[in-house]
């Protein structure tokens, strides 16, 4: 990446950016009031940045952002980003702060309003996130003072007239309705008038509010007029939309686009659970005379023909031709009804702007690096697709095999869609049928277990959704064994090696029985490449790790009072026998399980070692 050339494209707005490595991989997530000013301190060298963040820069590799209405707004969205991502550098950050919400139980007959740290799968309606625990207790104690909504406990109308009326009473928030002294009907316009403010029509509070403080300013009543400022300020907070995380907890998709000419770029945001956690751009070359709605139904009909999860929702800046008969064909692809929808106001119609907003960036600044990036990616796919005369490729899966001399034989499997790495999909296998160094029956092992996992009703599971191509890191024989699998669980998938040269690099692919020569300048080249590379990664990572942790495993063993929970603890803790060493008695206290003299044997264990080699 040109960072001097990206830096200058950057907006002085509110967002969120995000850095990547060399392998791709989020390794910091932060937020700024403005994108501009903030992102390009990373990379001023006069700046005192501090040792973690100087050295987070030099493993920079690209950076992306999206824009937000709010600094409040970019706030929220980091914290989702963070908890999705778990970013090597946030440290700071993964605590799982959680942020407020105000809860109405309107499923009672007398509803109650109550600060909540947490939304239940539950009958109520809640209201935010908000990032000030102060300003929703101030916006309780204001609605309770405006609508006398009870915040007491008693099961209505149960209990009523069991008890006497609370303090809430006879300081005037509350008419009592534990004592019949309002009814059910009379009660319900007070939620009914407290929802309407809380889902945002607070426009005539503030206005009443304002005379307040006005006159008790006039009357020389200076604490009061104070008081209205502070409620004032506090519903302005409340105010403040919460586009990035809903109260519904649904899966949404929301889909808006920009587009010049013969040039379109469709943003799409991926809501999980009300939380938005991602999103994706995609270039589209637009065909001569295709409106805006053609542009977005066929990008509808190709993109969702080949994810493997498919929403709740879609939410979509205009409306599409052929909507019905593209909802339903969503709806039997989940299995669930799906449904489309173009918001005009609201918060569904605020998030479409934000997409919308993004997308005009992208094509406005990053046009030509997107083009670009299409032919590194879904052109290379396409590549492939011409050599084996397939007609689509989304979704390719490649598998390694990995072992010292049989010690510890371990499987990869990685996922590639749209030629692009999906990580979340990445899966690990511990050989455990086969003793000795035999790849093959290994591959055998790996691609049974792969193939037969149960993922029925895990939507998100990687194993939910089969492969339209299999890449195998070997020719002839490793395809074989693969095709032997597919054939004995009666399931067609093409499946192709990767045939190296006398100096290991990938001269052809294998498939169908002869081996198909490959452009070695070609994209698709270096994309078959990039998967080989990466499933041999994955599989000599997870060996690495294995053995480490075999090591630490066995040394463990020989510590009086360390049991199998203690020693699962130290090794979650530290990945090798070095930290451990390295670890004081306080440090080893503070893992869970362990007590004083579980540590104090542990550290004497490491340094009393050092003790007698010292003294040899």
């Amino acid at each position: 990446m040109d960072f001097e050339e990206e830096l200058k494209k950057l907006p002085a707005r509110p967002g969120v950016y995000l850095m990547h490595d060399a392998k791709d991989e989020i390794i910091y997530v932060g937020k700024a009031i403005s994108l501009k000013n903030r992102v390009r301190q990373y990379f001023q060298s006069s700046r005192n940045k501090g040792v973690k963040i100087e050295q987070m820069v030099t493993h920079i590799a690209r950076f992306e952002y999206i824009v937000t209405d709010s600094e409040l707004e970019a706030l929220v969205l980091e914290c989702n980003l963070i908890k999705e991502h778990r970013p090597k550098y946030n440290t700071m950050l993964k605590d799982d702060k959680s942020y407020p919400f105000i809860q109405m139980t309107v499923e009672e007959d007398f509803p109650r309003i109550l600060f909540a740290r947490r939304m239940k799968k539950d009958k109520s309606r809640y209201f935010g996130p908000y990032t000030s625990a102060g300003a929703v207790k101030d916006a309780i104690e204001l609605i309770r003072r405006i609508y006398h909504l009870r915040a007491c406990n008693r099961k209505l109308p149960q209990d009523m007239g069991k008890d006497r009326p609370c303090l809430y009473y006879h300081i005037h928030q509350c008419d009592a309705p534990c004592q019949g002294n309002v009814g059910k009907e009379a009660y319900q316009q007070g939620v009914k008038g407290a929802l309407e403010f809380l889902g945002g029509r607070y426009q005539e509070v503030i206005q009443k509010l304002q005379e307040k403080m006005q006159q008790a300013s006039e009357e020389l009543r200076f604490e009061d007029a104070m008081e209205y400022r502070d409620l004032i300020q506090s519903i302005q907070k409340i105010g403040e939309r919460q586009k990035i995380t809903g109260h519904s907890g649904e899966d949404n998709d929301v889909i808006a686009m920009a587009m010049d000419g013969e040039d379109a770029i469709v943003q799409v945001f991926f809501i999980r659970g009300g939380r938005l956690i991602g999103r994706d751009h995609f270039y589209l070359k637009v065909a001569g005379g295709d409106t805006r709605s053609q542009v977005m139904t066929s990008f509808l009909k190709q993109f969702y023909a080949g994810t493997p999860f498919i929403p709740r929702e879609l939410i979509l800046q205009e409306e599409v031709e052929d909507e019905q008969i593209i909802a339903s064909w969503l709806t039997s692809r989940r299995g669930q009804k799906v449904s489309i929808r173009v918001p005009k106001k609201g918060v569904k119609e605020k998030m479409v702007e934000m997409a919308a907003q993004n997308a005009s960036l992208i094509l406005s600044q990053d046009r030509e690096k997107i083009k670009r990036e299409e032919g590194r990616t879904i052109g290379a796919v396409k590549e492939v697709a011409g050599w084996l005369r397939l007609d689509s490729i989304v979704r390719m899966e490649a598998y390694d095999i990995s072992n010292i001399s049989g010690f510890q034989s371990v499987g990869s499997m990685v996922v590639y869609e749209r030629g692009k790495p999906k990580k979340s999909d990445y899966r690990k296998f511990k050989i455990q049928s086969v003793q000795g160094p035999n790849d093959y029956a290994s591959m055998e092992e790996v691609l049974t277990r792969r193939f037969t996992h149960d993922s029925s009703g895990k939507e998100f599971d990687s194993f939910s959704r089969y492969p339209d191509l299999i890449m195998m890191d070997g020719g002839k024989g490793q395809v074989n064994v693969a095709l032997a699998v597919l054939e004995k669980l009666n399931l067609t998938i093409p499946v192709c090696g990767m045939v190296k040269d006398d100096r290991h690099q990938t001269r052809g692919l294998y498939y169908n029985d002869e081996e198909i020569p490959i452009d070695i300048s070609s994209e698709g080249f270096r994309l078959i490449t990039r998967i080989q590379d990466e499933a041999h990664r994955f599989a000599i990572e997870y060996h690495r790790s294995l053995r480490s942790k075999g090591q630490v495993h066995s040394v463990l063993d020989d510590i009086p009072g360390i049991g199998p929970a203690r020693r699962k603890a130290l090794m979650k803790q530290y990945k090798s026998l070095e930290s451990i060493r390295q670890a004081s008695r306080e440090e080893l206290r503070q893992v869970p399980s362990m007590n004083e003299r579980a540590a104090a044997q542990v550290y004497e264990f490491f340094h009393s070692s050092d003790k007698d080699e010292g003294g040899e």
